[in-house]
């Protein structure tokens, strides 16, 4: 994609805070929904968890040679382009940004087979207009106990609704009668937006 062809700032210019996927993940969806530069209609919000919320990942900026980063969820922003690959922006991601879908789920998915049950991952995909208008987080989970943070919040106030300040579990959930959107398994998911399963191969040590 060239910067003629760019559809979002480049990955340094667009906004970001460690650790706090979701929200860059809304920031993303605002950008498009102010400066449409893509139809809202495309864009679909996924946020990738389990019942236990350990799911590992891979080619993620955090971690090393090809080990895999252990998520308790991950958000990542999701374009489905009639006649063309759909496309995954993940700030995250040692991959290019945007990425292929496919290539996504080769190098950052992998497979969930011959690795443990608990490893296995869910994906709830929703659209990003609902996103916009739904989500609220006034991020108490990234506070220890004694209200510290666990990492720096971002510079901006929390994204809340007039409904809600805090509604992120029900994004993170997996249970299909909570929240938004459709849940899918990893497979389910690749075969509805890539046509295929998944079939790389996953680190030895995760069976």
């Amino acid at each position: 994609m060239t910067a003629v062809d760019r559809i979002t700032p480049s990955r340094e210019n667009c906004v970001y805070t460690s650790c706090y996927c979701e929200e860059n993940v809304w920031k993303l969806c605002d950008f498009f929904r102010t400066e449409k530069t893509a139809p809202l209609e495309q864009l679909f919000v996924v946020f990738i968890s389990n019942d236990k919320r350990v799911i590992p990942l891979w080619k993620q900026k955090s971690g090393h040679g090809d080990h895999p980063v252990f998520w308790d969820y991950h958000v990542v922003l999701l374009q489905v382009r009639p006649q063309s690959d759909s496309l995954v922006y993940d700030l995250d991601s040692e991959l290019s940004f945007p990425c292929s879908l496919g290539l996504y789920g080769a190098m950052a998915f992998r497979s969930d087979r011959h690795i443990r049950p608990e490893y296995h991952r869910k994906l709830r995909v929703f659209p990003a207009n609902s996103f916009l208008l739904n989500f609220a987080s006034d991020r108490s989970h990234m506070r220890n106990p004694d209200g510290t943070w666990k990492m720096p919040p971002p510079p901006y106030p929390p994204i809340q609704t007039a409904e809600n300040q805090m509604n992120l579990d029900d994004f993170i959930s997996m249970d299909p009668s909570v929240g938004w959107g459709t849940v899918y398994s990893l497979d389910q998911f690749l075969r509805t937006y890539t046509g295929n399963a998944s079939t790389a191969p996953v680190s030895s040590y995760l069976s």
